[in-house]
């Protein structure tokens, strides 16, 4: 029988975010992007860094959320802090005095894809692993042991096992963000409850597997511990693994605008979903709904993103 959908704000389990605060440029091409000369665009200036997308989601699909990260004594950071009081946001950033706010650029196409990214992350990939202590402390206060903490790999390894000896059990969810980072999980996979993961960090984590599919990654980093994994393969849906079973759920299409944020908006759909104590199953369904809408607007978070628009328009399978 299908979960009925709780109303807002009532027993919903808060969720904890940790990991990156960036300020994003976005530039969409009006033409395809070519190396060796400048490509006519449109810039948009955002908040994004997964933690705070997943985070902001979260927000916005009425479940208690709290972001954790950090960022520098800067106009980015000014600008980052206005944004999340704005939108509700509760955080806690940590100031590292002079050093520059994390940045995120990405260049899309005409159709929206991605043609290229860079990051500077130098302010969270050497923070001290100890920086976030004191909140995942105060977290654990004020959240309790029955709250969601979601983390992602752009924190460096030390602070990762900081975080996962901090988690409630149970209750700890990983991001590995890029072929490069999804290695930093190699210590604390085996301590999370849900893992997700694209084919590329899925490859990286498993040994360069490259040629794998998206069900024999998901089967072989769920094999023998008790993580469940979460393999996303673009247009082609998913895989889940967890308990030596591995499905598929099949994408759906949606028109392109922007993928920017595509997967944290599946990772706060899912959350949102597993606040309210739904399935997992049915959790991915309402997070994949989430990632189709975001897609088709601009930026890492949907300007019409909400709990009430996702269930209706995706609503649970049986279960």
């Amino acid at each position: 029988m299908a979960a009925s959908a709780p109303k807002a704000g009532t027993g919903i389990r808060p969720v904890v975010c940790i990991g990156a605060v960036y300020l994003d440029t976005l530039a969409h091409a009006m033409v395809p992007v070519a190396p060796d000369t400048s490509t006519p665009a449109r810039f948009e200036v955002r908040l994004g860094g997964v933690a705070a997308n997943v985070a902001r989601a979260l927000s916005r699909l009425a479940v208690p959320a709290r972001l954790i990260g950090v960022c520098g004594d800067d106009q980015a950071a000014v600008e980052i802090r206005a944004t999340l009081d704005r939108e509700g946001v509760p955080h806690c950033l940590n100031v590292r005095i002079g050093m520059a706010t994390g940045r995120y650029i990405a260049f899309h196409g005409p159709d929206g894809r991605l043609a290229a990214a860079c990051v500077d992350d130098h302010i969270l990939s050497t923070a001290p692993a100890g920086l976030f202590d004191a909140d995942l402390n105060d977290a654990i206060r004020n959240v309790g042991k029955d709250g969601l903490w979601f983390a992602d790999a752009n924190c460096p390894p030390d602070m990762l096992a900081r975080i996962a000896a901090h988690a409630p059990a149970g209750g700890l969810v990983f991001n590995g963000v890029s072929a490069a980072k999804a290695v930093r999980l190699t210590g604390v996979f085996n301590r999370a409850t849900l893992v997700f993961l694209n084919r590329v960090e899925a490859a990286a984590l498993s040994g360069g597997r490259s040629s794998a599919t998206a069900e024999d990654l998901a089967t072989a980093l769920a094999t023998g511990g008790r993580t469940t994994v979460v393999v996303t393969d673009g247009a082609d849906g998913l895989c889940l693994s967890a308990s030596g079973q591995t499905v598929r759920l099949a994408g759906k299409p949606a028109p392109v605008k922007d993928v920017t944020g595509a997967g944290d908006a599946l990772i706060a759909g899912t959350l949102a979903a597993l606040a309210r104590s739904m399935p997992l199953r049915d959790a991915l369904d309402i997070g994949q709904a989430a990632a189709r809408l975001t897609v088709q607007s601009a930026g890492a978070v949907a300007p019409d993103l909400t709990w009430e628009k996702l269930w209706p328009a995706q609503g649970p399978s049986a279960s």
